[in-house]
């Protein structure tokens, strides 16, 4: 571990292949989509929906970031298919507690790939009257994607391939590894 005990990139071994984007860029990017979302929703009832478990790196950085207080709330979901492979069938696990009808929604993904499953999101949400729902990722891997899912705000557009750190995980393993990496096939072939 380093000097204040966080998990880096040098603790992986040789789990990690490589470094895609370090804890300074993600901080960075993510202060610059603050600024921009607290300017696009001033004086709008805004609500910042969380997917669960992903995105809870993500939208705790992405609040401390904004200039004032901005609720939140959190959605988990289970997509069924084969292995790794979404179907877009989506079962609610964890439901709002919030009613977001007359709200802007704004749902914190950590990843988006086939959109299939965050599709869905966006739909379900938006049928709850919703004044509008919109996308916020750290990152988007545009060579995954199944169904286009207008995302407004973006972090980082990244090749397809396995990613851990920052919130994404491998068998609920990885997830605190504060830069996001490409996992070393071994780790999960």
């Amino acid at each position: 571990m380093s000097e204040n005990g966080a998990v880096d990139a040098e603790h992986m071994g040789s789990d990690l292949e490589k470094v895609l984007l370090t804890e300074d860029q993600i901080r960075a990017r993510l202060d610059e989509l603050a600024a921009r979302i607290w300017a696009d929703y001033q004086g709008k009832d805004l609500i910042l929906v969380g997917v669960l478990k992903g995105a809870v790196m993500i939208m705790a950085d992405l609040m401390r970031a904004m200039p004032g207080t901005v609720p939140m709330d959190w959605m988990a979901v289970s997509s069924y298919g084969s292995g790794t492979k979404s179907s877009g069938v989506v079962r609610i696990l964890k439901d709002l507690d919030t009613d977001v009808s007359d709200k802007h929604v704004l749902i914190v993904e950590d990843i988006v790939d086939s959109g299939l499953t965050l599709s869905w999101i966006q739909a379900n949400l938006a049928s709850r009257q919703a004044a509008s729902v919109e996308i916020c990722t750290l990152l988007r891997k545009p060579d995954a994607a199944k169904v286009d899912v207008p995302v407004k705000y973006v972090g980082f557009d990244i090749p397809n391939e396995f990613v851990v750190g920052y919130g994404l995980d491998f068998a609920e393993r990885y997830r605190n590894l504060r830069c996001v990496g490409t996992l070393a096939p071994h780790v999960y072939a």
